[in-house]
């Protein structure tokens, strides 16, 4: 099936683009989460940390987060469109 995934900050700098559309034989967020690790060689361990998205990390199907779905056993389908961020550190400081 055919996804649109859309990566932020340093995972846009892993995959090289901001955007890509990908076929994949998933069934779920997760299974496409693992190919990606497998694919793109700066994702490796980045995003999954046992089977789970790893703290801090912020994945959307379609604008929204997956832990407020199934997680990574949220289910996919044709043309939906999946945005992974990573960690955010830093803050706006003292002004």
């Amino acid at each position: 099936m055919s996804l649109q995934l859309r990566f932020f900050a340093t995972f846009r700098e892993a995959v090289g683009t901001k955007t890509i559309t990908r076929d994949y034989d998933a069934d779920t967020v997760g299974d496409v989460l693992v190919a990606l690790e497998r694919e793109f060689e700066g994702l490796a361990g980045e995003i999954l940390d046992d089977g789970a998205v790893r703290p801090q990390v912020n994945v959307l199907l379609n604008g929204r987060d997956i832990e407020h779905q199934s997680g990574v056993e949220t289910p996919i389908e044709p043309d939906d469109t999946l945005s992974i961020f990573p960690p955010v550190a830093g803050g706006a400081g003292n002004a």
